[in-house]
């Protein structure tokens, strides 16, 4: 059986945790922060989990990376 390709702008955008969760950083971190508090542009950095409704969209695209 021919191998499945992995899309790369989702390899890029999303990780995988040991436990198997989907991770992804916010977006509109990269300009237009100077304006914003301190504590929004801390939030911004932080990576959260995938809803549950894209999983299997992001699991179809990244047929290798998912335990």
């Amino acid at each position: 059986m021919p191998k499945i390709k992995t899309h790369k702008g989702v390899q890029s955008r999303f990780h995988i945790t040991g436990s198997g969760k989907i991770m992804r950083t916010k977006g509109g971190k990269s300009h237009l922060r100077r304006r914003k508090a301190k504590r929004a542009k801390r939030l911004y950095d932080e990576t959260i989990p995938v809803s549950s409704s894209d999983k299997v969209r992001i699991k179809r695209l990244l047929p290798y990376g998912i335990r």
